[in-house]
């Protein structure tokens, strides 16, 4: 059996002149990121491995989700390709993860993460929103192996407000 677990990147600011990879979260992104890490955290099991963006609002909300989950920063791994917002590059990273790990989570963007929920999953998901997070299970051995999976969890932080 293998679970991914995918989180989109909290609210971000447009406020100021940065180029996209550059931009941070906004207030309602830092406040929004712990608070579903802390939702999740007595709802899954912990992954072991975890992958982020290597965009800064990826890389902040990977690390306000990793501290709810009581996962230390270290754990947390940069992947470029994660950078993706169409779904081909994500799709590349999940089907090449170590068959070793059977629970998996990333950090990443839209589109790419609706494509992907839509793509695997078995609940339409219209938009995947900002710090959402979803939990499809494969009953699958090998990542190289999935299709059609099982939307076990999916949950928005207008959800808990």
């Amino acid at each position: 059996m293998k679970t991914v677990y995918l989180v989109r990147h909290a609210k971000s600011s447009w406020e100021y002149d940065l180029q996209d990879h550059e931009r941070p979260l906004n207030d309602r992104g830092l406040h929004d990121a712990p608070l579903m890490g802390a939702y999740i955290r007595e709802r899954i099991e912990l992954p072991q491995l975890v992958l982020s963006s290597d965009a800064v609002r990826a890389k902040t909300t990977a690390v306000l989700y990793l501290k709810e989950l009581g996962i230390p920063e270290e754990q947390l791994k940069l992947d470029h390709r994660l950078y993706d917002f169409g779904g081909t590059k994500l799709d590349k990273v999940i089907k090449s993860c170590d068959d070793s790990v059977d629970r998996l989570m990333v950090f990443g963007h839209n589109n790419a993460l609706t494509y992907w929920v839509n793509r695997y999953g078995d609940q339409e998901i219209d938009n995947v929103s900002t710090a959402a997070f979803t939990a499809i299970q494969f009953k699958v051995t090998s990542w190289a192996d999935i299709s059609n999976g099982k939307t076990i969890l999916y949950v928005k932080p207008k959800q808990l407000k």
